[in-house]
């Protein structure tokens, strides 16, 4: 027996027996046991396990991690366990969404369960589609009352495509309005919509609850531990096929991090071995090689990312080799004459936002990093690490346009930045558009799902209408909830939900998947109100806000600091209305302060960024700063603004 690194749990069982043939070439399809051990020279079990958890967002994929590290034994018997601790950002944790997807590792009769916790909205679904290389199968949540979603069909038929076999885990079974066998056969549905061959179609169902920490095979068996859900990972999640002997080689899929020894490459060893110390060469995509030493390797085991001693075929393991510039879909060889490998193709952003300096009054008052070169460097690590986002340099100075999948992850950038000190001007969201070989103008069209109650469907049909959508199905439940199919501009999706919540108090849960380019849909009105627009500078006064609050919504506070062209409130009637915010009560002797009849404002609107975002309209910018989101016009002089404005008519008029 020759056991490699400690981390990879390999073993290797030779067995001579020279009556026997050659053994054949290896297979994804490994033959069964009694058939392996019948040849000469032969690799045995490798006691691994890699596998994606997958699902729409919501459906319970973070908890299920939770209770695998339960079960490996990740926390002590006494020791307090953490909600949702894989969702280690900030962000993260405020959102309840998973953003960014991360390693762990359980070990169980001694196997290691290598686990990624992906996440579950569509707009980070690069972020599921860069590990799909890295595993070798794939638990699949679905909520046991919502049943699959937009996005469960997104990841599912990513995982199809690389061969990846399904462990269906139907959750939240201990909800009152569960149908967990209902789910199963809309799964099954699933499966024959995207073309699942016959082993995806026959993959094992568990039934359970993550929160409460219990899986069965069927929903009116025993609830007690995960124990079937584990056999069911070793059992149907096939070993990874890797070749020991090989040269080593590896596919990175991730980026990670160190503080000591900079950037760390993520991947599935796919042949050999690696350890510290070894040479090894990164060949790029377009024939390039960088030859590197190994200086540290990592293994990700519980919460924990350590040092290691090395990793073995079939293990995920961390590199840093000091190769300052290494990405996503590289190869990392242990021979610069191998070649690199394929890496999975990634959808093409569909959204794109202006990122500029904060030119207003307030510039470099709240934040520390306000140049257009600490912007220009911030957005170039971002691309190193997220391979769905582009950025490009514009013709104006400090302004570059930055693309992504949708609205919320560049908010959720733009999010991080502010936090890290940055102050940065970002525009309205508008869609990347294409010409077809006839000139003709091409957008990208989603195909849309919502659920509400039944009262609210008319006013959910008129929102469609007005934003190009166009309803394809409709069903009705017995308890009322209605479920509306349609296909709808992605721009029609901005700002739709805002709306979708106020529509239905609430009650309104939608989702959304890319569907095609296809030929734009025609003028989509964003906002149906105007705004209040300040023309002058200073600190709001309650005096002044109290006579403003009769002409709409107001966006700030008594002592919030204002500038000209700030906008400060919603006017229900379309355009622009100028308002005085700071303009101060005169007193003289017959009047003062104390006698005057006073009144309590209504509490100031305050917006979330991506809510900014999606309010602002084309003309209209989100200032964020790691203290405020205030809400501006691009041209904040009331003249220039007039004269620009009277330019694009006439323009507009030839």
């Amino acid at each position: 027996m020759i056991h490699f690194f400690d981390d990879s749990s390999i073993d290797l069982f030779f067995i001579p027996n020279p009556a026997l043939p050659s053994p054949p070439k290896p297979s994804i399809a490994r033959p069964p046991l009694a058939e392996v051990v019948s040849y000469p020279f032969v690799l045995m079990s490798l006691k691994i396990r890699n596998l994606a958890i997958i699902a729409h967002v919501d459906h319970g994929k973070t908890t299920l991690v939770d209770q695998l590290l339960q079960a490996g034994g990740t926390y002590r018997e006494n020791q307090a366990t953490t909600e949702r601790a894989m969702d280690s950002m900030d962000l993260e944790k405020e959102k309840g969404i998973t953003i960014k997807a991360k390693n762990t590792a359980i070990l169980w009769e001694g196997y290691t369960i290598n686990i990624v916790d992906t996440p579950g909205h569509a707009d980070f679904g690069a972020e599921v589609e860069r590990v799909m290389k890295m595993v070798d199968g794939v638990l699949l949540v679905v909520d046991a009352s919502g049943g699959p979603q937009a996005q469960t069909r997104f990841v599912l038929r990513k995982a199809m495509q690389e061969g990846l076999k399904p462990i269906v885990v139907i959750n939240k079974i201990d909800r009152p309005l569960a149908t967990p066998l209902k789910v199963h056969d809309q799964v099954l549905e699933l499966f024959l919509d995207l073309d699942a061959d016959d082993e995806q179609f026959n993959a094992p169902f568990v039934y359970g609850s993550a929160r409460d920490g219990y899986f069965m095979d069927h929903p009116d068996d025993e609830r007690k531990d995960c124990i079937p859900l584990l056999k069911k990972i070793i059992e149907f999640i096939p070993e990874p096929v890797a070749d020991p002997q090989a040269p080593f080689l590896m596919l990175v899929s991730n980026i990670e991090w160190d503080e000591y020894v900079g950037r760390v490459a993520v991947g599935k060893v796919l042949g050999g071995s690696v350890k510290k110390g070894d040479t090894i060469f990164l060949l790029r995509q377009d024939g390039t090689k960088v030859q590197s030493k190994v200086l540290k390797t990592f293994t990700y085991s519980g919460l924990a990312t350590a040092d290691s001693d090395g990793c073995g075929a079939g293990g995920i393991v961390g590199i840093a080799a000091g190769i300052e510039n290494i990405d996503i879909g590289e190869t990392i060889a242990g021979s610069g004459e191998q070649e690199p490998l394929p890496f999975v193709a990634i959808d093409p952003p569909t959204v794109s936002m202006q990122f500029s300096i904060n030119d207003g009054p307030l510039a470099g008052k709240e934040g520390k990093h306000v140049t257009s070169r600490a912007i220009r460097e911030r957005l170039m690590r971002e691309l190193k690490t997220n391979i769905s986002i582009t950025v490009e340099d514009t013709d104006m100075s400090g302004v570059f346009n930055v693309s992504a999948r949708g609205a919320m992850q560049i908010a959720v950038l733009v999010e991080q930045m502010r936090r890290e000190g940055f102050e940065v001007l970002v525009s309205r969201p508008v869609v990347i558009y294409r010409r077809d070989d006839n000139g003709k103008l091409l957008e990208p069209f989603e195909t849309l799902y919502v659920e509400a109650p039944g009262d609210y469907t008319q006013g959910i049909l008129k929102i469609l209408m007005n934003r190009k959508g166009l309803m394809e199905h409709m069903d009705t439940e017995a308890s009322g909830r209605v479920f509306i199919q349609a296909t709808i501009p992605t721009r029609g999706l901005i700002g739709f939900e805002t709306e979708l919540v106020n529509l239905t108090s609430g009650h309104g849960i939608m989702s959304h998947l890319f569907k095609e380019y296809g030929l734009h849909a025609g003028e989509i009105q964003n906002r149906t109100t105007g705004t209040l627009v300040s023309m002058d500078s200073g600190t709001a006064t309650p005096f002044s806000l109290q006579t403003l609050e009769d002409r709409g919504i107001l966006f700030v506070a008594p002592g919030d600091a204002v500038y000209g062209g700030m906008l400060v409130g919603e006017n229900p009637r379309v355009g622009d209305l100028p308002v005085n915010p700071v303009k101060e009560k005169h007193l003289d002797n017959m009047r003062s302060s104390g006698k005057d009849k006073t009144s309590k404002l209504t509490p100031a609107l305050r917006f979330s960024l991506e809510r900014a975002i999606e309010y602002i309209d084309a003309d209209e910018l989100v200032e964020a700063t790691p203290l405020n989101i205030r809400l501006r016009k691009r041209i904040l002089d009331a003249n220039v603004r007039k004269r620009a404005q009277k330019g694009t008519e006439d323009r507009a008029v030839r």
